[in-house]
């Protein structure tokens, strides 16, 4: 007869067992080829999903909702800034690092580790942003990796210290790059509706969400459409933080940990992932590396997220 410790040890493996066993099912049976995923700088919560008329957001209610999943409890759990943001979906890592493009992650990112384990191009992997602050965040500060398995870069007008360019612009370099060189891992970053919200214009910072979604709907097209692309792509759509609660301090800024910065969104869409669902477990921004690692069936070792096993199908 078993012991107590003997017994809680014996089960306490066999439930490792059955979760990895678990993990390593996602891992072999996934479909997709490529990954998007689209950083919607700063919209609110209330503004986006969180508004049950989801008026702002008429593409995302009627043509991709309905094809993908929809989290109702993502979250930013770390530094609610643009560049913190944006690192800790990259790296899988919350860090507080400086926001206007003067330092770059501790850990390395997905975009490395792919071309790292696939042996790929450079231009197969690809970092778009209308911000040019976002650049260093290709690289990392690991002495294993630092200036290493970078992926090629389209950021602001001409790079760090260039100055933001209009999301029309990063569109379509986005579009145009796909086509020519048919890159496996991106990540684009979107300034709207972080830019116009920062002027405190209401009605500007409305019109920007709306516009962001004509902008994330073309991308979702291409995918849709391009035979590179249709049915063997996962595309992410998510946010780097929110922005304060009027009771805090007004939709014009952000940067605490109140509801409205940590609260934010993600959509999933892909052949591997369930359609016309919502999910309201909770989540939260590192979470994404480590998912894309199990879709490559890559390792993403420093990343601290989970897999969102709930996007996929059973």
């Amino acid at each position: 007869m078993l012991k107590k410790g003997t017994f809680y040890i014996f089960f306490s493996l066999i439930f490792l067992l059955l979760n990895c066993q678990k993990e390593e099912s996602i891992k072999k049976c996934c479909l997709a080829e490529n990954v998007v995923v689209i950083v919607v700088d700063g919209p609110r919560y209330s503004e986006t999903w969180g508004d049950p008329s989801h008026e702002f957001i008429p593409h995302m209610k009627t043509d991709l909702a309905p094809h993908g999943v929809v989290f109702t409890n993502f979250r930013n759990n770390g530094s609610t800034y643009t560049n913190a943001g944006h690192s800790a979906i990259l790296s899988g890592h919350y860090q507080d690092i400086n926001n206007i493009g003067g330092e770059i992650p501790q850990r390395p990112n997905f975009l490395q580790y792919w071309l790292q384990q696939s042996g790929a191009p450079q231009t197969k992997a690809w970092l778009f942003a209308s911000k040019d602050k976002i650049e260093p965040l290709a690289n990392c500060q690991d002495s294993l990796w630092a200036d290493q398995f970078l992926p090629s870069t389209d950021c602001g007008n001409n790079g760090l210290g260039s100055g933001y360019r209009a999301d029309s612009i990063t569109v379509k370099h986005v579009l145009d790059t796909m086509g020519k060189y048919e890159p496996n891992i991106v990540l684009i970053n979107l300034r709207e509706p972080d830019f116009s919200g920062h002027t405190g214009i209401w009605e500007d910072y409305i019109a920007s969400i709306k516009q962001v979604d004509k902008d994330y709907y073309a991308i979702w097209q291409f995918i849709r459409t391009n035979p590179n692309y249709k049915d063997k792509t996962a595309l992410f759509i998510t946010n780097d933080h929110g922005r304060h609660l009027d009771s805090v301090g007004s939709f014009s800024s952000h940067g605490d940990g109140c509801e409205g910065c940590q609260h934010i969104n993600l959509f999933a869409y892909g052949p591997d992932f369930k359609a016309n669902e919502i999910n309201s477990d909770v989540y939260e921004l590192t979470d994404i590396s480590t998912t894309i690692g199990a879709i490559f069936r890559m390792k993403v070792p420093t990343s601290d997220g989970e897999i969102i096993k709930d996007i996929f199908k059973k």
